[in-house]
């Protein structure tokens, strides 16, 4: 109690000089309250007129204080330190005022002033004082710093407040433009930067002479109708533009809405069509609303000047709008990348329609990257190119994810480079697959139904599109039909698959069945026929057109019985070998022919499966350079 009242009695020291500094001037002042307060002039006094006189006094240094915030406050606690003076006149102010130094006169009134300011509260929820500073007279201390997180935190609240109601105002502004709640409501999710932007020139505009003496309501009601966002937005709505791709224009427009419109006409007249307006427009880049028409024009005249047909450019920009973002220098960069790698204009504007990706998704490094890698595997440049122009999905795929994984597993099979050249080169979607969804499923598929493990990587070699077709739609279904309708055993299962994977390819329905019903017709057991298969996979690939007329010679012209055919021993070198002859070469021949045929053909499949085949050496060639007899008598 004793502290309290010390601490009001110092703060009392302070307001009475305050107070005494105005009545020190002359008393002629008349009182604003002359009704209810007369004062005598009369130079003896009474104690009733002394306290009228007091009275008066401390009304008079209420009238001459300064007109603050908490003025009214500050009077009604001089009037009570007064009559505490004159009730206690023996208190313990005059002892701390004879025990401290009186305090500068400047220093006195900037304590009143830090006392005053120091208080003040905001007059209304959400007011903000721009120009608002609190006088240092000694330094911040804890309790002004704790003021100053307390001025802070009310700030933030302002402005949460003027964002809440900016909300309200725009959420009107949609209602009248008809749209629904649940629209209106997702869509404000998404616009928070273009609400800020609103608050900004909404307070920007009290400056403007027809706003100066406007609330803040209207002043954003009315910014809010000139920027027209209602109309397009009911526009891009209409051009099936969702809501985030809506909010995420409107946001990174910066105020520019008319650029939104703009651009999307733009993209119309290049064949841009649907929902890929908002994927153009929001995947093409943060510069794409700033950069002009002009630029843009230049960059499809020049990409269909490479071969780029003029009704594929909206299907190569909705599928890869970063292209747009694009200078015109790193277009053509990017295009003569391509170019130089023996690529001609028609391939390369195929290889763009096929994949976009292949010119913007990528950054140059990645590019150089993927073709080093590419060429790692033995292929000249102009390899690259012409796999690139087949296959550009190749580019699109990672190094370190996809093909890393697959050679190491390739190795592991037992795939030379070769045969991973060869893969590569006839099926390079197998580098595009999944490796462990796709690929390893058919391999050990492969190993169930008894393939050697040293012949899987040859199986791959030979037939690599095999990888690519569905293990229960396609591959499960053939070997099943060999088990159950044409014979073979299931010993010998993983023997046909070995040396015929291209049986896996054909189908059951226009191929597999009408071979398995023909040769059955000419009287060949079931079981017979299995052998023939297990033996001879390739039989069951034949055309029947081709495989009609030769039994017919066989039977008719050298009148040799069935058995003959079946147990004929060329037949079975030639499975040995895994090579295929047509039937007047196999059967009019010598031995010695035979054989120097069966050498060439083995040399040839050899070379081919390393992928260093001549193109120019056919079976044709060979057959030309042998004498046969049969070809001068039969034909």
């Amino acid at each position: 109690m004793l502290a309290s009242q010390l601490q009001l009695h110092q703060l009392s020291a302070v307001l009475l000089h305050q107070t005494h500094r105005y009545a020190a001037a002359p008393t002629t002042t008349t009182s604003k309250f002359p009704h209810l307060f007369p004062i005598s002039c009369s130079p003896h006094h009474h104690p009733e007129t002394l306290q009228n006189q007091d009275t008066a006094t401390i009304l008079n240094n209420e009238d001459n204080i300064l007109r603050t915030h908490n003025a009214q406050s500050t009077a009604l606690l001089l009037r009570h330190l007064s009559t505490q003076e004159q009730q206690n006149p023996h208190s313990l102010l005059p002892e701390k005022q004879e025990n401290q130094p009186l305090l500068h006169r400047e220093a006195k009134e900037k304590q009143l002033k830090f006392s005053l300011v120091n208080k003040r509260t905001p007059q209304f929820p959400g007011s903000i004082y721009a120009n608002y500073s609190l006088p240092s007279v000694q330094g911040p201390s804890k309790r002004e710093k704790s003021d100053l997180q307390y001025d802070d935190g009310m700030l933030m609240k302002a402005l949460e407040i003027r964002r809440k109601v900016t909300v309200e105002i725009f959420k009107d502004a949609m209602r009248k433009g008809k749209f629904g709640i649940t629209y209106i409501n997702n869509l404000v999710l998404e616009l928070s930067d273009f609400i800020d932007y609103v608050m900004i020139q909404a307070a920007s505009m009290k400056q403007l002479p027809e706003f100066s003496m406007s609330s803040y309501n209207v002043r954003a009601e009315a910014f809010i109708d000139d920027s027209n966002v209602v109309p397009l937005i009911r526009w891009l709505k209409h051009n099936s533009l969702s809501y985030p791709q809506i909010g995420k224009l409107i946001s990174t427009s910066r105020g520019n809405l008319d650029s939104i419109r703009r651009l999307a006409e733009w993209l119309k007249l290049i064949h841009v069509k649907g929902r890929f307006i908002g994927v153009a427009l929001t995947r093409a880049g943060g510069n794409i609303l700033e950069r002009s028409l002009e630029e843009l024009d230049e960059i499809v005249e020049y990409l269909e000047d490479n071969g780029l047909r003029r009704e594929w450019m909206g299907f190569v920009v909705s599928r890869c709008p970063e292209i747009l973002s694009f200078n015109m220098e790193e277009v053509k960069f990017r295009t003569e990348f391509y170019l130089n790698m023996g690529m001609d204009r028609n391939d390369f504007g195929t290889m763009l329609f096929d994949c976009p990706k292949v010119l913007g998704y990528l950054s140059v490094e990645e590019m150089n990257q993927k073709v080093a890698y590419l060429k790692e595997f033995g292929l000249k440049n102009e390899d690259v190119g012409r796999l690139l122009a087949f296959k550009p999905q190749l580019m699109i795929c990672s190094i370190e994810d996809r093909w890393k994984p697959l050679v190491k597993y390739f190795y592991y099979l037992g795939i030379s480079k070769d045969g991973m050249r060869r893969i590569l080169t006839v099926k390079p979607m197998i580098f595009c697959v999944d490796l462990e969804k796709t690929i390893v499923p058919k391999v050990q598929f492969l190993r169930d139904i008894g393939v050697q493990e040293d012949a899987i990587g040859s199986v791959l070699a030979k037939f690599p599109t095999l990888l690519t077709y569905s293990l229960y739609k396609k591959i499960r279904p053939v070997v099943i039909f060999l088990l159950t309708k044409a014979g073979v055993s299931q010993q010998d299962i993983g023997k046909v698959i070995a040396l015929g994977p291209e049986l896996l390819g054909c189908s059951i329905v226009n191929k597999l069945d009408h071979n398995v019903k023909y040769f059955l017709s000419l009287g060949i057991p079931l079981r017979v026929l299995g052998g023939m298969v297990a033996d001879f996979p390739m039989l069951l690939r034949y055309n029947l057109d081709v495989l009609r007329p030769k039994y017919r010679y066989l039977r008719r012209v050298m009148v040799r019985p069935l058995q003959d055919l079946i147990e004929f021993p060329r037949h079975k070198i030639m499975v040995e070998n895994r090579i295929n002859f047509k039937l007047r070469y196999m059967l009019a021949s010598t031995d010695e022919e035979f054989n120097v045929r069966v050498n060439a053909a083995v040399e040839r499949r050899r070379r081919f499966e390393a992928g260093i085949m001549d193109e120019h050496s056919q079976d044709n060639e060979v057959i030309k350079t042998i004498p046969c007899d049969s070809q001068r008598t039969h034909d």
